[in-house]
């Protein structure tokens, strides 16, 4: 770690710009802000590293409050037979600045240490970053264990981390001598943080006013909930009693619902596309008395993400050279392929891409689901396909890691599919670059908002979806992009396969091959129809209009 100096009281290091004065500390239990830093798992981290890039852009007063986990997520990993295996290894960084705050939390029947580090807003370009740790001395090799790996599968453990990120932001702050205007919870990880200023403030109405929630759950049965003696034991009230707990925070029985507390004790909330404020407005009807809930649709950093030849060519109006670059762009993912997989892909191949978390909603093998329609498009010489995967599963999600190992046994059959591993920025941003078709899979509504198709349009990928999250912002079928139609009835799955196949079989590919002109007219649409409206400073602005106004 870096021994810079660091000094206190903290001042923000940044002049803020008029427009974005109010001070906020956004808190969310992982970043994404660049592939040397290894504390993200997927979407929810994408986001917030975009986030973080476009409040240095946009010189917004905002600090960003995480944690430093000692594994990262998981390395992903393979097994002897190439099967995907999760490996857990200790990450060091030393471009971080240790603040040497160092505090206690009770939790756990313990005192536990919290140290916090420092991203400075110039190592990466983003807003300023602290991070916290419990791999710190004075910590048995229980509690230092908290800090270890994102979303631990120990129900103890994943409590104390949100207790950390929580209470041990709160204290942060104060540790600092920053006070902010506004906490942002993004996602419920750090609601702990509501019941210490509760503590503080004495008043609801005070940790109100201070507090706004961005909520990523689409469904109900999606909200963390635990009961509530559970979470007293480890500590997770501040040592406020349950009658008070239940009254400031909605919660009407022994179930704590992480969501609702946020909701109850936010003054203002976002959900993060236009469809999912629909559906939370509908799901959180029975509690009147929450925070309003608007939509602030999430987006991308272009700047982070747009290879700076193709947006050229995009300004221009130069479909040729979009053709062109996409083709070298190709060739630099297919060395990837060539190196996992032992498989030489074509450039000039029309190249399907399914890559994000591995999830049983998202469907990732839907693609082979009618497998003798998936081997006669894998096998058509004429108007021939590549297809890759990538993505990591939850480690302890066994449907998902068999999934994965399912399709990766399944290549051994097929020249022109391939399964990678390690999803992480830099992969990610390469098979961006390379696809032709960026699929996207989820059940309709399941999918708050999504945002890896955003990057891939960006990068002159085509995106074939189902109709869900942004997508229903952004999508004009056969203009600037594919849309399966919306299933109804009981088999859905069925018919969004069969729905899939035909897209591919009738219109996809054949537009592809037989109409290049048009391919090339739906891919500039698609890129100057995501360029702005999906850029993260448009959603960063939002957010200062919208959120903390």
């Amino acid at each position: 770690m870096s021994q810079q100096t660091f000094s206190l009281p903290y001042q923000h290091p940044f002049q803020a710009d008029k427009s974005y004065k109010r001070s906020v500390a956004y808190f969310s239990m992982e970043f994404a802000v660049d592939q040397a830093l290894k504390i993200y798992s997927g979407g929810l981290g994408f986001l917030a590293g975009s986030h973080m890039r476009s409040v240095y852009a946009l010189k917004q007063n905002l600090i960003g409050i995480g944690m430093l986990w000692k594994h990262g997520y998981y390395d992903q990993g393979r097994k002897k037979d190439g099967s995907m295996q999760p490996e857990f290894r200790e990450k060091m960084y030393s471009f971080l600045t240790d603040t040497t705050i160092r505090f206690q939390i009770p939790m756990m029947g313990k005192n536990v240490w919290v140290a916090a580090y420092y991203l400075s807003p110039e190592v990466f370009q983003s807003a300023p970053l602290f991070l916290l740790t419990t791999d710190t001395d004075g910590n048995d090799e229980s509690t230092r264990a908290i800090s270890y790996s994102l979303y631990d599968s120990d129900v103890s453990y994943k409590v104390a981390q949100c207790m950390v990120l929580g209470i041990g932001g709160a204290k942060l702050l104060e540790a600092l001598g920053y006070e902010p205007e506004i906490y942002h919870l993004n996602e419920a990880h750090a609601v702990s943080a509501v019941f210490h200023l509760f503590k503080k403030y004495k008043k609801a109405s005070e940790v109100k006013k201070r507090v706004v929630f961005t909520t990523h759950t689409p469904e109900e049965a999606g909200n963390e909930k635990h009961d509530i003696h559970f979470l007293e034991k480890l500590g997770f009230f501040s040592g406020i009693d349950l009658e008070t707990v239940r009254q400031i925070s909605g919660i009407r029985d022994g179930i704590f619902n992480h969501s609702l507390a946020a909701l109850s004790l936010s003054h203002k909330a976002n959900a993060v596309s236009k469809l999912h404020g629909e559906v939370s407005r509908k799901m959180w009807k029975p509690h009147p008395k929450i925070a309003p809930i608007d939509h602030i649709t999430n987006a991308q950093n272009n700047a982070y993400w747009v290879d700076e030849v193709l947006e050229e060519a995009r300004k221009a109006g130069d479909t040729g050279k979009i053709v062109a670059r996409k083709k070298e762009l190709k060739q630099v993912l297919f060395k990837t392929v060539a190196d996992q997989c032992g498989k030489i892909f074509d450039p000039n191949v029309l190249t399907i891409v399914w890559a994000r978390r591995f999830a049983a909603y998202k469907r990732p093998d839907m693609l082979v689901w009618d497998f003798e329609r998936f081997k006669r498009l894998m096998g058509n010489k004429d108007q021939p396909v590549q297809v890759i995967w990538a993505g990591k599963p939850y480690p302890k999600d066994e449907g998902a890691v068999n999934t994965f190992n399912h399709l990766f046994y399944l290549s051994h059959l097929f020249p022109n599919m391939a399964v990678l591993t390690g999803y992480e920025l830099a992969l990610s941003k390469l098979l961006k670059d390379g696809s032709d078709i960026w699929l996207n899979t989820p059940v309709v509504t399941r999918e708050a908002s999504g945002t890896s198709g955003m990057t891939a349009a960006m990068n002159a990928s085509l995106n074939l979806s189902t109709y869900d999250g942004w997508i229903c912002e952004f999508a004009k079928d056969g203009e600037n992009a594919f849309i399966l139609p919306v299933a109804k009835g009981d088999d859905i799955n069925k018919q969004d396969c069969d729905n899939l196949m035909e897209s591919l079989e009738r219109i996809v590919v054949p537009t592809y091959y037989n109409a290049p002109e048009k391919w090339g007219q739906m891919v500039l649409n698609s890129m100057n129809d995501v360029s702005t409206a999906f850029s993260s400073d448009r959603m960063a602005r939002e957010y200062y209009e919208k959120l903390y106004s």
